[in-house]
């Protein structure tokens, strides 16, 4: 299936809420997810709310060494992605522990979002099992590696 220019969705801002589904000239239905204020803002703003202190330190690293590189993920990692109406914080920071989970070689990401999601409320019963289930589907070595990252994550905070 081929698209064309007129079909890609412009990233202008709008109100923030789930657009009615809407079909393009070809007939393909597209979700719009539109807001109201700038990608930066939005950003910075789920930044904080996703991953507190040690997201805005990560940021602030990749800062040193390759600021365009941390807006993007400001603009688009927080700023498009984690600011959409569709999950809320906790749900959003399971299924990055997750990914992560899955990944196996993303330590430091994995840290700060164990620490976003203990920040938005998850408790560490509910991260463990996330990274269990992750044994299924991402394999034993995985899950161990994340449970001993779990494990340091908590008792830093003395959980």
């Amino acid at each position: 299936m081929k698209f064309s220019h007129r079909e890609r969705l412009p990233d202008v801002p709008a109100p923030p809420a789930f657009a009615p589904e809407r079909a393009s000239p070809s007939g393909v239905r597209a979700e719009v997810v539109s807001y109201s204020d700038d990608r930066r803002t939005r950003g910075l703003r789920a930044l904080a709310e996703h991953a507190g202190r040690s997201g805005t330190a990560a940021i602030a690293g990749l800062r040193e060494v390759a600021p365009d590189f941390a807006d993007w993920v400001v603009d688009f990692a927080y700023g498009d992605v984690l600011s959409r109406p569709g999950l809320d914080p906790r749900a959003r920071q399971l299924a990055t522990i997750a990914a992560l989970t899955a990944i196996g070689h993303a330590r430091p990401q994995l840290e700060t979002h164990i620490d976003g999601a203990l920040e938005v409320g998850c408790p560490p019963t509910e991260i463990i099992e996330v990274i269990l289930q992750m044994a299924v589907y991402a394999g034993f070595p995985a899950a161990i590696n994340a449970l001993e990252i779990a494990k340091h994550r908590f008792a830093a905070r003395g959980l």
